[in-house]
């Protein structure tokens, strides 16, 4: 018996008294095991400290024997390294590469880097760009300022949309169903006292952002810091990145902070002009 050669064959099955048929390969198993792939890599950027094989077992839900042979093969090509005296496993140099390919590719480099600069010479802090990512802002670049107090949020970052202001911004800005939908089905889980976690109250956070312009952020995503951000707009007139500055509570007053509205929106104009939009 022969084979039809345009059928994709692996094998044949055979029982008692039966031909052979053939075995149509599928690609269903190997697309879902680089989906697990993928999604250990998403775990581990959650762990800047680096996690054990065992812990992103947990996490993934994922059996043991699973997690270790794909974290062996991201290991190999480079995705994630491996540190032997402490059996943990981090991010490794090929997911950055590839991280500042998509940074030149939307000008988050090369073009929004010298205007982030200038916001921060200008007030001397901290100064953060952020995109939307689902349900989430990603940090896509920061100037650091001249003081010695670090913001922590650094490029690659994904933090929480309810309880930070250029979170805010972004879901204030988003198109109108958009913007809806994330009012009203965001988790609004507490990071810490000062989080905004009642639905009414986030409403009423985003009809003020909408009303005023910008976005203030007071302790409601880590203690001691507070910040302010403005949209960057899109031709549509909708947010497609946010512009903060980021101060210890210790260093500016809300009022303070606020004053620096007009210069985090001039340069928002001038990366809206620059940046190509999505």
């Amino acid at each position: 018996m022969s084979v039809n050669q345009d059928t994709d064959v692996s094998g044949t099955e055979a029982g008692p008294g039966s031909i052979g048929k053939p075995r149509v390969v599928k690609d269903d198993a190997r697309t879902d095991m680089v989906g697990k792939a993928l999604g250990l890599l998403v775990l581990l950027g959650d762990e800047p400290r680096g996690a054990s094989a065992a812990e992103l077992s947990r996490r993934a839900e994922l059996p043991f024997s699973t997690t270790y042979r794909l974290l062996g093969s991201l290991t190999r090509d480079g995705f994630v390294d491996y540190e032997p005296d402490g059996r943990r496993y981090h991010l490794g140099l090929r997911v950055f590469q590839l991280g500042q390919r998509v940074s030149n590719h939307h000008g988050f480099a090369g073009t929004a880097l010298p205007i982030l600069r200038r916001v921060t010479e200008k007030t001397g802090e901290a100064t953060i760009l952020s995109v939307r990512d689902g349900n989430h802002h990603l940090t896509v670049n920061k100037v650091d300022g001249p003081q010695t107090f670090r913001v922590t949020s650094d490029p690659g970052h994904l933090g929480a949309l309810h309880t930070t202001s250029v979170g805010k911004a972004l879901v204030a800005f988003a198109e109108e169903s958009e913007r809806k939908r994330l009012v009203e089905e965001l988790e609004l889980e507490p990071l810490t006292e000062f989080s905004i976690t009642d639905r009414d109250a986030f409403r009423a956070e985003i009809d003020l952002v909408r009303r005023q312009g910008y976005a203030v952020m007071d302790e409601e995503n880590e203690l001691g810091m507070r910040a302010v951000a403005v949209p960057v707009f899109n031709a549509q007139g909708h947010a497609f990145a946010s512009l903060a500055t980021a101060v210890p509570v210790f260093r500016l007053s809300m009022e303070d902070l606020v004053a620096l509205v007009p210069v985090l929106q001039e340069a928002a104009a001038e990366l809206s002009a620059r940046l190509p939009q999505r």
